[in-house]
């Protein structure tokens, strides 16, 4: 299975951040509104409450979601050995966790900054 990011595609934010991994990595992006039946049982049943991210070896959540797509980018793959060294403690896991719960829950002031038209938004505006 290729490694792929499951996101809020309902999210301006979040799609920039989508793309932008897409765009610098060979990650597939999924929105939570393509959803297949298959990548649906890998990932929790309260999937919406934050990005997934899906690999063969298992389904990271949440913080961890972006931690391990980004570093599997040409920008973040140089940190990767230290993002895997970091997760031997708690400390930083909770304060991974915290910080991506505090954008996530900030998500319409940071996509003031950063923001791309959700893929929902656009299809929308096709059929008009």
């Amino acid at each position: 299975m290729t490694a792929t990011l499951v996101y809020d595609d309902d999210c301006g934010f979040c799609t920039w951040w989508a793309d932008y991994l897409a765009d610098h990595s060979d990650i597939r992006v999924v929105g939570f509104a393509d959803l297949t039946p298959e990548l649906c049982e890998k990932i929790p049943d309260e999937y919406e409450n934050c990005s997934h991210f899906v690999t063969d070896d298992g389904v990271y959540s949440c913080g961890a979601s972006i931690e391990e797509a980004f570093t599997r980018t040409e920008i973040g793959r140089p940190v990767r050995p230290l993002t895997k060294f970091l997760r031997n403690f708690e400390d930083y896991e909770r304060l991974r966790e915290r910080s991506y719960r505090r954008i996530a829950d900030n998500r319409s002031f940071w996509g003031r900054l950063l923001s791309k038209t959700p893929p929902a938004r656009r299809n929308s505006d096709d059929e008009r």
